[in-house]
């Protein structure tokens, strides 16, 4: 096996990883997905397949070893007693008698039929609902699968969530597991209020229902109204008469919840896989959004001899349903700016019915997905609905194109703005980096105003939108210049509401180095950066006129990082409205550039998990820095303690897997002192 193969693999598996670690940021914490399920299994089942094959390539961050993402900012973090696990899929009939065939192996039992339960796999979010003694404690989000986010207080709309369980004598604490979903009727009537009100649609009922469970601010109680919660399992608190699954959906139904009347017990793989294929006819007239079929072993002790992989359980599978197809013709290729600053190519299709819908619109994704299936305008293709909601274009009748149809290549100027586009170097997408361009200047405001920047009380999503459609913000620092009597004039805007706004914004004013980078909205600056540009250059001025040279020598700074911080502040339009935010009373603490070498914890890198008694979160940060060292918001292999206080997360399990020294917070202290 070549070094050169292995080389090229490396490669790949690295940026497989940052793909899938994008997407999964897009779907589950943007609510703003790129391409479809069936695009990111293919990521997925390569990156399975290339680490399967160079096992030294498999790491415990990958995402093949993870369920999803870490929670959000913003919620308390409750950890599942009984991890909530992804499922291994079965895309067709040879996969699903495969699994079979590995139930009855790993039982011993070859010969035996084993019987499963067949249910709708349910296209929503995932969600654990905790009972101690019949009444609703926690009401948490999958997250990454052992800590997710508790939403309990998005969910007291939604009537089909009860607060108490219906049964006399309820278990000292049951764990229900399902899925909060938007019902299709509810997800077009949405869609129809928000258009009508400008905003833009929801782009799938998933998204939708994931974003309203994780609403902070201007809570949407209509949307959240709108949810359905529909039961498929139990943790904790089986009642011991339940031996089966079926017996476990009918305590669920006992109990008050609603389960999908279609599941179904199959004696056998066959019995299976003819379920799944009249699940597949019905699909159409379902209420709600399914995208497979979930089988699960029905024995629940059987279950339990099968146990589970890193990420899986052995005992259950999602049989993937085939995307529907049509052929049309790409009329146009279009560049839409997204709130992000991200140009997506869109074709613009021939009406077409696909899946009884009509079909206009698809996403291209990217420059290099254009390369790859090299689509034209003028080109016939075939097109599907991917988990029958995002239009894609699966490929190009190449031996129908006529002659001399030209490439299409992403604009060099902003179709909003006429900014000069950027794409960074590694990165597969082309973005419009002018922090005022109207396409993402919502976006860029409530990334100003949010917690981790400038945390300004008060201004939400729903007032954003307000001044920027009536002209009072059209460039980020007009935030700054807002004042009682123009806030007044905005609808459901009191006197008090407007006074409170201006006085939060005048708090805002007075901030840290590190929240002003935050705010400002640079490519690939969060927290940790932040904190290292601040500690090496301790004001913005040396940072503004930084060569990237000078910036890669910042411990914490690579490559790309370095590019998108100088081309940001190469930009005359950015280095205006920093100067304009100068101007309009923006100021932050300078401090001494820190150089390495100083303190008892000199060039020691530390992440903090968990509640530290007696300090808050940023003393901790403050002291460790003090002493030379520096704290970091993620793990890798350059950190060198773990802080664990009460309650500790994820990262805490991350910690003893890499094999990083964890501190108690009585060890972090002795640290300090030098001991």
């Amino acid at each position: 096996m070549g070094s050169d193969s292995f080389q090229r693999a490396r490669r790949r598996v690295a940026w497989l990883r940052d793909e899938i670690a994008r997407h999964n940021l897009l779907y589950y914490q943007q609510d703003a997905p790129e391409i479809s399920d069936a695009e990111w299994d293919a990521l997925f089942r390569e990156l399975q397949a290339l680490e399967a094959r160079w096992e030294e390539l498999r790491t415990p961050d990958s995402p093949t070893q993870r369920v999803g993402p870490a929670p959000a900012e913003g919620f308390a973090t409750v950890t599942h007693r009984v991890a909530m696990l992804s499922l291994g899929n079965a895309m067709n009939e040879e996969d699903m008698r495969a699994f079979d065939a590995r139930v009855r192996r790993v039982l011993g039992d070859e010969e035996s039929a084993v019987a499963y339960v067949g249910e709708p796999k349910l296209d929503g979010a995932s969600l654990e609902l905790v009972y101690e003694k019949g009444r609703l404690t926690v009401g948490a989000t999958r997250g990454d699968g052992r800590t997710g986010e508790d939403v309990r207080a998005n969910l007291v709309p939604i009537e089909s969530i009860p607060e108490a369980l219906s049964c006399a004598a309820p278990p000292e604490r049951g764990s229900v597991r399902g899925e909060v979903l938007l019902p299709l009727s509810a997800f077009h009537v949405l869609n129809e209020k928000r258009r009508k009100r400008g905003e833009e649609p929801f782009a799938n009922p998933r998204n939708a229902a994931a974003g309203a469970l994780r609403q902070l601010h201007d809570v949407d109680r209509e949307r959240l109204a709108a949810l359905e919660f529909r039961a498929y399992g139990l943790a904790e608190g089986i009642p011991a008469a339940a031996r089966t699954q079926l017996e476990v959906l009918q305590t669920l139904r006992d109990w008050g919840f609603r389960v999908s009347e279609e599941s179904e017990r199959c004696a056998d793989v066959e019995e299976a896989i003819a379920y799944h294929a009249r699940l597949l006819e019905q699909r159409e007239s379902l209420s709600v959004e399914c995208d497979g079929t979930v089988f699960k072993v029905d024995r629940l002790d059987l279950q339990e001899e099968l146990g589970m992989v890193s990420r899986a359980p052995r005992w259950a599978i999602a049989f993937k349903f085939p995307p529907q197809q049509a052929e049309t013709v790409v009329e146009a290729i279009e560049a839409s700016v997204g709130r992000t600053g991200a140009l997506t190519p869109v074709a613009k299709l021939r009406p077409v019915q696909v899946g009884g819908v009509t079909v206009s619109n698809a996403s291209l994704h990217n420059q290099d997905e254009i390369d790859r299936k090299d689509v034209r305008p003028g080109d016939a293709v075939v097109i599907q609905r991917a988990g029958d909601v995002i239009p894609q274009v699966v490929r190009v009748l190449k031996e129908r194109r006529k002659k001399r149809l030209r490439r299409w290549k992403l604009p060099k100027k902003c179709p909003v703005c006429r900014h000069e586009t950027v794409r960074l170097e590694g990165e597969v997408v082309t973005r419009c980096p002018n922090l005022d361009c109207p396409a993402q200047l919502k976006t860029n405001v409530l990334h100003l105003a949010g917690r981790g920047a400038l945390d300004v009380d008060g201004l939400g999503e729903k007032l954003v939108g307000q001044l920027v459609e009536a002209g009072y913000v059209k460039r980020l620092s007009d935030v700054f210049a807002l004042d009682e009597e123009t806030l007044g004039g905005l609808e459901r805007m009191g006197e008090k509401s407007a006074r409170n706004l201006v006085a939060g914004l005048e708090r805002a004013r007075n901030t840290t180095l590190q929240r002003l980078l935050i705010a400002l909205g640079i490519r690939h600056v969060g927290e940790n950066v932040a904190d290292c540009l601040a500690a090496a250059f301790g004001d913005l001025d040396p940072i503004l006129s930084a060569d990237r040279e000078r910036l890669e020598a910042v411990d914490g700074i690579g490559p790309t990082i370095a590019e998108s911080i100088t081309r940001f502040f190469a930009d005359e339009r950015n280095r205006a409205e920093v100067e304009r935010l100068r101007e309009l009373g923006v100021r932050w603490e300078k401090e001494a550039p820190r150089r390495s070498g100083e303190g008892p914890l000199a060039g020691k890198a530390f992440v903090l998990t968990g509640a530290l008694p007696n300090w808050s979160r940023e003393e901790a940060k403050a002291k460790i820095e003090a002493a030379g060292g520096r704290v970091t918001s993620s793990i890798s292999k350059k950190t060198d303690y773990v802080v664990a206080g009460e309650a500790p997360g994820s990262k805490l399990r991350k910690a003893e897997e890499l094999g990083i020294e964890v501190l108690d917070p009585a060890g972090l202290k002795d640290l300090l002192a030098g001991d």
